[in-house]
Order: C-alpha cells, then structure tokens, then sequence
C-alpha cells in the first residue's frame, strides 16, 4: 500500500476512533463499546442528539470506506502498470490516476469529419426531396378538402353573370361530366341539389347539394356519378327520388305531369326495372289520358313492385286508379285477341 493510501486510511481510523471518544466508547478499534448506553441514558435530550450526530458521521465514514474500498478495487482490475524501472522489482506496481483510468476505460471519441462538397450536396438533395414531398402531400390535401370558394367559381363557369345555371349552361355542364341530360343520373344529381325546376340549378341549390356532396369540381363530381347511381339500387331511396322527380318534372305552375313527359320519366326510372313498362308505355300511347296527377304517378310504382307479370294478383275492386283498372283491361284484352 503507498504511503499516500496509508495515511487516508489512518486519518479515517483516527476520526471513527475519535466519534468512539465522544459518545462513549463506541467503535474503538481494537476494543469493545464500554458503558456507551449508560452514560447516554443519563441525558435523554443530550443523548438523542448525540445519537444522531453519530449516526451521520459513521454513515459518511462507512461511505469513504466503500469509496476506499472501491478504488482498491480498481487498481486490482486492469488498471495499474508496470513501473519497470527495477529489474529486480518486476512485480511492483503503480496505481494509476483517474484520468488514466478513464482513458483505459472510455475509449477515445472520435472527431467528426467535416463534411465533403459531395457530402453536402447529398444531405441538401435528401432535405428538398423531403420538403417536396412534404411541400406535394399538403397541396394534394388542400386540393382533396372541399372549398366553397372553389364550388362557387366552379357555378359561375356555367352560370355566367347570372344566379343561376339555365338550359345552355345545363347542357355545357352534361358536356363536361360526360352524362348526356336525359340520363336518370341527373336526376338523382338534381334530387342530391333539391333543384325545383327542371333544367335548372340556382347558386343557393348548387352550394347546398355540391357541399353534401363535398363536389368543387368537374373531376370530383366525375368520380361521384357511380355513388349517385348505386343510390337507385335502394328501395327506399328509389322511392325517394321516384316522387320527387313529380314534383320536378312538371312545366311551371302546373300539377300535373304532361303525359308525353310522364312517358319519359317513366322510362327514365322504370325502364330497365319493370318488365311491363313497355306495355304499359303502348297503352298510355293509345290512350285519351293527357296528364298524370300525383296519385296516379305514385300507383304506377306500387304496381309495377306488387303485381305479377301475369296480372294474376291484381284485385279489380282494390283501391287502384281508374288508369291502372283500363291498363289491366287493355292488356287482357291484348292477350286474349
């Protein structure tokens, strides 16, 4: 042991020596605590004091003793060198400082390289790739969310200096969506705006139906013709959009449908779904009826859902229109002759 570690090591025992003094023998080395509880008892406010004044220093003590330990510990480890200035001492070592120890530890940090021309050049490629595409999401975002803004330039491409988008505004509209205007999905796109008058949108209806529709542009409104057409596949949205088109169809002030645009909205729904429709178009051709109230419309599509093709099911003395009961009757006599 060096000389230096020999007198940290006796200043130490001298201190616990000491402290042994003061409360009355406790840990003297080299022998016992004498009468240390006695005299401590006899001075109850003195001696907890005394108590805890020793209880801290040899909790200090005890931890320079582990630190002691600690560094001895060390110098067993790999951390001492051979002095080699003796041949005849080989075997003498020398503890080597903190600041060799750690340098045995920690191996060296290595200085960073300052970056090249290339080294540059690619970080700045890598950073404005990535604020492009940053730069790209963000405006494809702003682009996919709907803007009111937009939906009303986009109205006043068709509308002009007017409020409201009129028959040649109509059909430059059909032109740029790729529907022709006698297509039932214009009709579903006029129930979605709740349009009033046929061949016509107003500002209000447009910026009402396109934002349900979240629609600001031809090539939105595009992608949303195939959901406008499912929308028919539903009974109840069928129905909906069946009695609507009544109410949109007909000339202005009047209510009544023309029977030669009854014919045509019938075909326009019922063609494709109703077997019978093309009979029952030949009978309303042949026929004196001039118009179709609302009555009658509504019972075309219950009949054309509840009764056979064979008319088997039809109840004469039901409470259908007098229109279906000379349907029933012309096609059983078309039949029979």
């Amino acid at each position: 042991m060096k000389d230096q570690d020999r007198s940290v090591l006796g200043e130490w025992r001298w201190r616990r020596w000491a402290l042994g003094s003061r409360v009355g023998g406790w840990h003297r080395w080299g022998g016992q605590r004498e009468g240390a509880s006695e005299r401590v008892s006899g001075a109850q406010g003195a001696g907890g004091s005394v108590r805890k004044a020793d209880f801290q220093l040899n909790s200090h003590l005890l931890t320079l003793e582990n630190i002691h330990k600690i560094y001895h510990t060390l110098n067993k480890l790999n951390l001492t060198e051979d002095v080699g200035q003796d041949n005849h001492q080989t075997g003498s070592l020398r503890s080597c400082s903190s600041s060799d120890c750690f340098s045995k530890v920690t191996p060296p940090r290595k200085k960073r390289r300052p970056a090249s021309g290339d080294d540059l050049s690619a970080k700045r490629s890598r950073h404005d790739s990535m604020y492009r595409k940053y730069d790209s999401t963000r405006i494809k975002t702003e682009e996919e969310a709907f803007s009111s803004k937009r939906c009303l330039e986009w109205f006043y491409e068709y509308a002009g200096t007017d409020d409201v988008v009129g028959p040649e505004g109509m059909e430059k509209f059909c032109e740029d969506i790729g529907v022709e205007p006698e297509k039932v999905v214009m009709l579903v796109l006029a129930w979605k705006l709740d349009a009033q008058n046929m061949g016509y949108f107003t500002l209000q209806e447009w910026l009402k139906g396109m934002t349900s529709l979240q629609c600001d542009t031809t090539e939105k409104l595009r992608n949303t013709l195939d959901y406008l057409r499912s929308l028919l596949n539903d009974s109840t949205n069928f129905k909906l959009i069946y009695r609507y088109v009544f109410d949109f169809a007909p000339e202005k002030d009047q209510r009544s449908l023309n029977i030669n645009t009854a014919k045509c909205m019938l075909g326009l729904l019922l063609g494709k779904i109703w077997p019978l429709f093309p009979v029952f178009h030949q009978f309303l051709e042949q026929s004196k009826y001039k118009v179709i109230n609302k009555d009658q419309w509504c019972n075309v599509l219950e009949f054309s859902r509840t009764i056979n093709l064979d008319l088997s099911n039809y109840d004469e003395d039901g409470a259908w229109p007098v229109l279906l009961d000379k349907f029933v009757e012309w096609y059983k006599d078309k039949q029979m002759s």
